[in-house]
Order: C-alpha cells, then structure tokens, then sequence
C-alpha cells in the first residue's frame, strides 16, 4: 500500500525521498540510520569527524546526477569537486584530498567528458585539492541521452579549537547566511526542457573553503555551519529547529536574493527558500560576534553579500518562523520533496 501523502507505511521509493524534504528525512531516520547506527553518524551532519595519528580528520562522500549536465555557471564536474570540498569547509576542515568515480553511459559524447574534467581540474585547483584515486565504470545505455554520474568523497584535516554541532547553540544566536539564495537551482531548473526561457541567472556553484576559513580564523565563536543545497535554506533550518529543540526567527527582508531568482521563483511557483544552493554557507554564530563574521566573509567576493538574517530563540514548540515584510509570521517548513529533482 501507497501512502500519497509520504507517512511512514509507504511501500516503495518515489523521486521525493532523494528531494531533502520530508521523505528523505523518513528514508533515513526510519531505514537507512537504524541499520549503521554508530557514533559517527549521530549527529548526522554533512561530514564524519574522527581521530587518527596525525590529528583529527574530516571525511565525506557525495554522488552527483544533475541533469542537464552542464548548466548556466557550472557542469556536473564542477558541481561534484565543489559540492565535496563544501562539505568539508562548512565542518571547519581544511580540504585536502578527494576521490573521483565515474560511471558513463555506453554513447556518452568524449568531447563532453573532456569538458567535465576540464572543469573537474579546474575547480580542483581553485579549491586547493588534489584528486588523489578514483574509479571509472561503463555501463550499458538506459536512456535516449547517455548520461554521466559521478560520486566522490572527500578527505580534510580539521582545524584546531573548531567544533560546528547543533549541540553548541543556544538561545541568541544569530543566522548568517552568506549570500544570495536560490541561484543554483533556479539556474538548472531554466536549462532544463521545457522550461527554457530568457534568464539571467547562472549557478553560484563555488569551493567554500576560502571563505569559510576566513570565518574560522576571524577568532568568531562559530557553533554550525551548513552549505543549504538540497532542501535549501528551509531545509536547513527545518533540521536545526529539530536538532536543538530551539526556535528560529528569520528576516525575510533581510534574506539576501537577486530580483531575477525572485522573480523567476514566482514564475515557476517555487518557495526560494527550500530552492538548492551550492556556493552559500548557513552560519549559526554568537550574536556578540555577528560583525566579526560578516567582516570576514566581505574579505572574498563569495561572502560580499552576507547578511544576518535571524536568530535563535527559546520558544516551544521548535518551530522556523519567516517574519515577513508586511510584518506578519509564517511557518517554514522543509519541502516534501524536491519540485524538479537532479539538482545536483
């Protein structure tokens, strides 16, 4: 039996259990965490942090099936590169190295494979990393397109004295974000058929970790940080509010977003908030240490437009409250699913 609504006696997996909403956090609370239940993955954050010999070291794993391939600012290779070193920055690593595994359609264009790993190694080298291993299958054609898929994982050393868990905030804390929502998604959604039409919007798909180390070395009492792709910036603070038992308030005339991805969210009728992005940091930050935070972020152009956008609060029930422009409240909620899926 089917549930439509997504509850929990659903028999079979829909495209909205892979959307960052509500049925992926069902596929993982209720069938995948119960099987591998250990330390490391509670909490579950974008990366696993452990000890080894040589200190502490951060590591995270990432599978990538955008469609279109390439898309206005990016393509799936650098998405893949991009996205892996985020996850790693946003947990206060320096990335190091990444692996790269490949698996190609029997058809798949070489002149297209080509491109994607220029853009793999030129991501890589503004990232800082090195692709140290990786694997490369083929697999027989499943569709009239023949497509690319591509999972990395990636490897960091964490920096000293930093600690990003949901454990650490408290009541006053603000929410940073540090720049412009919604561009990514927007962006592949425009490429995608059937929805072309005349945009200027391109994907603000970008490596984090000068920024994020530009926050980590300000001396600012950082407690999370979370790059807002899937599920976008609701989703994020959907998993926030739940985590930590606490309440968030947000600013919408203080969310940062360019004209365009507004008003192309309203054509296609899409919450910007739970749009992906995949060159944005959500930061959770003493709020005696905002513009120490905002300062370091303005020191590189990804962070120019960072902007507090809310704040924690001890309200029961835990709950993410936009106040709008107009002045009222309403509840953001993770998405259900995903509006369009592989967006990234």
């Amino acid at each position: 039996m089917t549930d439509k609504q997504g509850s929990t006696n659903q028999q079979h997996i829909v495209l909205a259990h892979g959307g960052g909403g509500e049925l992926t956090r069902q596929l993982l609370t209720e069938h995948i965490l119960p099987k591998l239940s250990n330390d490391l993955l509670n909490p579950l954050l974008d990366s696993a942090v452990f000890s080894l010999d040589s200190g502490r070291v951060c590591m995270t794993t990432d599978a990538f099936v955008v469609w279109p391939l390439e898309f206005p600012g990016g393509d799936i290779g650098r998405l893949a590169i991009c996205g892996t070193v985020n996850d790693l920055a946003v947990m206060g690593a320096v990335p190091k190295v990444i692996s790269l595994a490949l698996v190609i359609e029997e058809g798949f264009s070489l002149v297209l494979l080509d491109r994607v790993l220029d853009s793999v190694a030129e991501a890589a080298r503004e990232s800082g990393v090195v692709v140290a291993t990786g694997d490369t299958k083929v697999i027989e054609r499943r569709d009239e397109a023949a497509g690319l898929t591509i999972t990395t994982a990636g490897i960091g050393q964490m920096r000293e004295g930093i600690a990003m868990t949901p454990s650490r905030i408290t009541p006053g804390d603000v929410v940073i974000i540090t720049g412009q929502i919604a561009e990514h998604g927007l962006a592949v959604m425009s490429a995608r058929e059937g929805l072309a039409f005349q945009t200027e919007l391109v994907s603000d798909v970008a490596p984090l970790a000068e920024l994020v180390g530009n926050m980590c070395d300000s001396g600012a009492d950082l407690k999370f940080m979370r790059d807002p792709t899937r599920g976008g910036l609701a989703g994020v603070l959907a998993d926030l509010a739940e985590e930590t038992h606490l309440s968030v308030e947000v600013e919408e005339a203080a969310i940062p977003i360019s004209p365009v991805a507004l008003h192309t969210a309203e054509l296609l009728g899409l919450d910007p908030l739970t749009v992906a992005n995949e060159g944005k940091c959500v930061v959770i930050a003493a709020a005696n240490d905002a513009e120490r935070v905002l300062a370091a972020c303005r020191r590189t152009a990804l962070g120019e437009q960072a902007a507090v956008i809310g704040r924690v609060v001890d309200a029961k029930p835990p709950v993410v409250e936009l106040i709008t422009r107009a002045g009222g409240r309403r509840l953001v909620q993770r998405p259900y699913g995903e509006e369009l899926p592989r967006i990234c």
